[in-house]
Order: C-alpha cells, then structure tokens, then sequence
C-alpha cells in the first residue's frame, strides 16, 4: 500500500502518491529556478496547465494519480531545461528557507490536518508542536479542568482557514 498526499494545484485539489508528489515537486522546483523571481504569473500558467492535464487524464476526483501519470505530463510539458537557464542558483532547501522567512507567520485553521474543524491543527502548525498532542491536551481541558467547548467554536468561527494554494503535505 501507497501513502499518498493531498495537495492543491491551481486551486484544485488531487490526491497523488507519495512518489508522484515528490517527483512533480522536484520538477516544478527546477522550472521555478529557472524564472525570474517576479515572473509569478509562468508559474501560476505551469501550475493551471498541470491540473488541467490531471483533470484530462484522471475519471474520478477521487482517483489517486500516480508517478506514470506525472511523467507523462512532464514529457507533455516539456523539460525544464526548456523553461530556459537556470537564474536562481539557490538549493531546493535554502528556497523554501527563505520562503518560509519572507512570509509572516500566521494562524489558520488547518485543510489537511483536520479532525473536526483544523482548529487544532492550525494551532499545532503555528506553535510548532505535535497535532495529536494538542488535541490530546484540548480534550483533558475540555472535560477536567473546566475549558469550555464555546471557546473551541469560537475560534472555529474566528481564525480563517488556511488559503488554498500550491502546498505539498506530508
């Protein structure tokens, strides 16, 4: 048996295998080193074709599409050697550094870690601590120490939820 991930491409969301997802990451990542940095709308065209490709050769939402389906639309989309000479001369590691320093550190209810709401894996994501634990640590407060279950909808209402673009979840 396959893990697969959830990931949203173009505001659509597919379910790849693990495999497949690492792979498109990879890709996507070498085109994306190969644009300028202010060229975000070739992106946003790569990312809309991708999941139009997905849309064209998978039946089902709900079908998991798997590492050949990617590699045949990377053939269809060309290689990224194609997308022009490599502008960007920083790691696959240092990109996503410095993504995650540039932007600001919020609270979202989370669309992937979720149990009823995200409210708790919102707030594990953004104190950076294991979900299963808060959720864990909200039930005990719920039932024994008094915390009422009006703060938890409250926040449910309160705290957006996370917006939806191109993120790989492992």
């Amino acid at each position: 048996m396959k893990e697969t991930v959830n990931v949203s491409i173009a505001s659509q969301a597919f379910v790849l295998d693990k495999d497949a997802c690492e792979t498109l990451s990879c890709y996507l990542d070498e085109i994306r080193r190969r644009l300028p940095r202010e060229d975000s709308d070739t992106m946003d065209d790569i990312e809309t074709r991708i999941a139009e490709i997905f849309r064209e050769r998978i039946s089902s939402p709900m079908q998991v599409i798997t590492l050949d389906t990617v590699r045949k639309t990377m053939a269809q989309l060309g290689t990224p050697d194609d997308f022009g000479e490599i502008t960007q001369e920083t790691s696959r590691t240092e990109t996503a550094a410095e993504e995650k320093a540039d932007a600001p550190h919020r609270l979202y209810r989370s669309r992937s870690d979720r149990a009823i709401a995200g409210v708790c894996g919102g707030l594990a994501d953004y104190l950076h601590i294991d979900s299963t634990a808060l959720r864990i640590l909200t039930l005990f407060l719920i039932l024994f120490a008094g915390l009422s279950i009006w703060i938890y909808l409250l926040m449910w209402l309160i705290i957006p939820e996370e917006p939806r673009t191109f993120k790989l979840r492992r």
